[in-house]
């Protein structure tokens, strides 16, 4: 049910969109926006032009009066192939105190093989979310989230990431990881996209590799066990911003899921919930999501690893946060 809520009201009661905000001299020089979205009319093809692949296949039955809707699932599926990876079954042992020390209380939690996507997602991918409406699409946010969707704004007061410009990314940048976003937003594009976040054990064996075998083996990197910084854009690597996706592939998993450690920390899908060092549970005045990886400017080496915990204000919408997506096996 689209609904537009980024509208100010005049004192006549009539609804008015909020004036933009004023560049400061020289900043829009700099800044090249995106160019918008082309929508197809057709519903089957908007899911194809704007990467909705996981949504189609969801909703297959519902379309198959669509025309060629067996040629468009073909293609949908030929798409994941190409931006999704198989996360073999495993495990992930995650610890339950604030502080990691060893022989801490830990909850190991079985992972079902699953698929997740070979990069963060961008801006570019995040774009064709916004300009298809995602932010005024209410089945997208829970509803409780729906009063705060008149925050969920960029530089000049319209519906976007934090860090855009008039509901559009920098061209420089499309092919980085979208950061400005809080968990509620990920959680929407990823809903909107057919697919879902990762949960945070799931995020752990993707990026640790700790597969059920007689070897019982796992990593501290996706690449192995020693820390490279050529393989991985954090603080020491000397990067100082975001950098593309694409980048670091010697910093892979095996399965070729890249950027696990780096560049930006990402959002899962669980609560964050840790305990003291006498079994007592923190509890944060807001709500918090478990984040994962690092960013470009995590400066302690150990948080950059695949099995360090923590956790963000959900509704924290900071640089060095973006997310990918996963997709159940069924």
């Amino acid at each position: 049910m689209p609904i537009n809520l980024f509208v100010k009201k005049r004192e006549d009661g009539r609804g008015v969109v909020k004036p933009m905000a004023v560049a400061k001299p020289g900043e829009e020089a700099r800044y090249q926006p995106a160019d918008p979205t082309r929508i197809p009319a057709d519903l089957v093809e908007q899911c194809l032009s704007l990467g909705r692949f996981g949504y189609l296949l969801h909703n297959r039955e519902a379309l198959k009066r669509e025309h060629d809707i067996d040629r468009a699932c073909r293609e949908a599926s030929d798409q994941i192939d190409d931006l999704f990876a198989l996360v073999p079954e495993g495990f992930a042992s995650l610890p339950k105190s604030v502080v990691d020390f060893p022989g801490c209380p830990e909850e190991t939690i079985e992972t079902p093989e699953f698929l997740l996507s070979r990069t963060p997602v961008t801006n570019a991918q995040f774009q064709k979310f916004v300009d298809a409406g995602g932010y005024d699409d209410l089945e997208l946010w829970p509803n409780d989230i729906w009063p705060h969707l008149i925050d969920f704004k960029d530089q000049t007061d319209q519906p976007g990431p934090r860090f855009w410009r008039n509901s559009r990314h920098c061209k420089t940048v499309s092919n980085h990881p979208v950061v400005g976003i809080n968990f509620y937003e990920a959680t929407a594009y990823a809903t909107w996209a057919g697919y879902r976040l990762p949960n945070e054990a799931e995020w752990q064996m993707a990026s640790t590799w700790r597969i059920r075998s007689a070897a019982n083996t796992m990593r501290r990197y996706p690449w192995g066990d020693a820390l490279d910084t050529l393989r991985c854009n954090i603080w020491a690597s000397g990067i100082g911003t975001t950098c593309p996706v694409e980048n670091y592939p010697d910093g892979s998993a095996p399965n070729g899921v890249m950027n696990l450690v780096g560049n930006v920390w990402e959002w899962t899908s669980n609560e964050f919930v840790v305990a003291d060092e006498e079994g007592n549970r923190v509890v944060a005045d807001m709500r918090m999501n478990s984040i994962r990886g690092g960013a470009y400017d995590t400066y302690f080496a150990v948080q950059a690893t695949g099995v360090f915990r923590t956790g963000l204000v959900s509704m924290a919408r900071t640089h060095n946060t973006g997310f990918r997506c996963a997709l159940t096996l069924d």
